[in-house]
């Protein structure tokens, strides 16, 4: 896959921007709020540049983003090294945020472009979704040890180029690039997004980002409190690595239930694996608590991805996937900080742990309810895309 290295280097992206700050100016401070400006400048325009990717096409757009990328990256690793104040590198960290692709969207966008309608479709997903969590296992521990081991630069410097080399060898793939329908693209927000289907699709990632980024911090504190802070990123690991065997599983597995039948019981099933870590008193209890929910993590992901392929027009798609990426973050910068918050008072972890259970709970409810509209909505979607190509078949 020709995004697989360009998604480690957006892994890798936040933490190099750290190290190299922080490095180089001394200060958490600011090395917070340079990575602060890379991630809001993400999460917001990245659904914009989706927009225009999917009006123009994607080799037309990702080339010039990844020039522009490539000269913001450079530009922040020589302000950085040259003593350059704050202001300076939040402009550029802006910048490199901006323009950085959302490879998974776009990825996604392919897949459903070669195989809409084929049982083929749900293991592509799968791989999707394994390929993100590979490159955030990686990423995140190849940016500290490049930074600290070669240069605080190095982890930036691998990042942006491994986004820019494999986004070009990418964006030259021009036969499987999805076809583009302008007219149905213009709009910010087009009106096939603008749906009830699609909301509570976006709120089931907004509520597994809230899973991940209270997961993060509540497993953090819970180390530290038990004098096992260098365990943090182990435990975290062990949810990860049950996740991906999760999805090579379900990625694997013929399924007869619909993915609208599938969702919310995958959701419930998250939620009462939540309530395992409130149990854990040892750090041990809580790596074998944390295996569980982890299992649930890829499939829920992967079903969340096939309902967004089946109820949105193809022709919105990388708008569809971007913007459920945007709402993860979104989930995980709220929860992140909320948890942070709860651990520091009476709670402790305990109440950085129902954070995931209560939303989860919530995202379980919504999709129990509109699992027939879900239904109705792929169907409908199904028939559309049937239409759209016979008309393009038609002599």
């Amino acid at each position: 896959m020709a995004t697989a290295p360009a998604r480690v280097g957006v892994a890798m992206a936040g933490l190099g921007i750290v190290w190299l700050v922080h490095a180089e100016t001394g200060s958490f401070g600011v090395a917070g709020l340079v990575t602060g400006a890379f991630a809001v400048a993400e999460t917001l325009v990245g659904p914009q540049t989706a927009r225009l990717i999917d009006r123009f096409g994607q080799p037309r757009v990702l080339v010039p983003l990844l020039c522009v990328h490539a000269g913001a990256v450079a530009t922040l690793v020589a302000l950085a090294m040259t003593g350059a104040p704050a202001a300076a590198l939040m402009a550029a960290g802006l910048v490199a945020g901006a323009t950085i692709p959302q490879f998974g969207a776009l990825s996604a966008a392919r897949w459903s472009a070669l195989l809409h309608g084929r049982a083929e479709l749900v293991p592509a997903l799968a791989l999707e979704t394994i390929s993100n969590e590979v490159a955030f296992l990686l990423g995140p521990a190849l940016a500290v040890l490049t930074a600290t081991q070669l240069h605080p630069a190095a982890g930036t410097v691998l990042a942006g180029a491994l986004v820019v080399g494999a986004g070009l060898a990418f964006a030259a793939l021009r036969r499987t690039a999805p076809a583009t329908d302008p007219d149905r693209t213009a709009a910010p927000v087009p009106e096939t997004l603008l749906t009830r289907n699609f909301v509570t699709l976006l709120a089931v990632n907004l509520a597994l980002g809230a899973f991940f980024g209270s997961m993060q911090v509540s497993v953090s504190a819970f180390a530290d409190v038990h004098h096992a802070a260098a365990a943090a990123g182990f435990l975290y690991g062990l949810m990860s690595a049950a996740s991906l065997l999760a999805g090579l599983i379900h990625g694997r597995r013929r399924r007869h239930s619909p993915p609208e039948a599938q969702l919310p019981l995958i959701l419930v099933f998250l939620a009462c694996a939540s309530l395992l870590p409130l149990l854990a008193d040892a750090p041990w209890q809580l790596g074998l608590a944390l295996l569980l929910p982890g299992a649930g993590v890829a499939p829920c992901i992967i079903v969340s991805s096939t309902l967004i392929e089946s109820v949105v027009a193809r022709s919105v798609l990388t708008q569809a996937f971007t913007w459920t990426n945007s709402a993860s973050a979104a989930g995980i910068a709220v929860s992140a900080a909320a948890v942070g918050r709860l651990v520091d008072g009476p709670g402790g972890t305990r109440a950085g742990f129902t954070v995931p259970l209560l939303t989860l709970t919530a995202a379980a409810a919504l999709t129990w309810s509109s699992r027939r509209a879900l239904a109705t909505g792929a169907k409908a979607s199904n028939q559309r895309s049937s239409r759209a190509d016979s008309t393009v078949s038609a002599p």
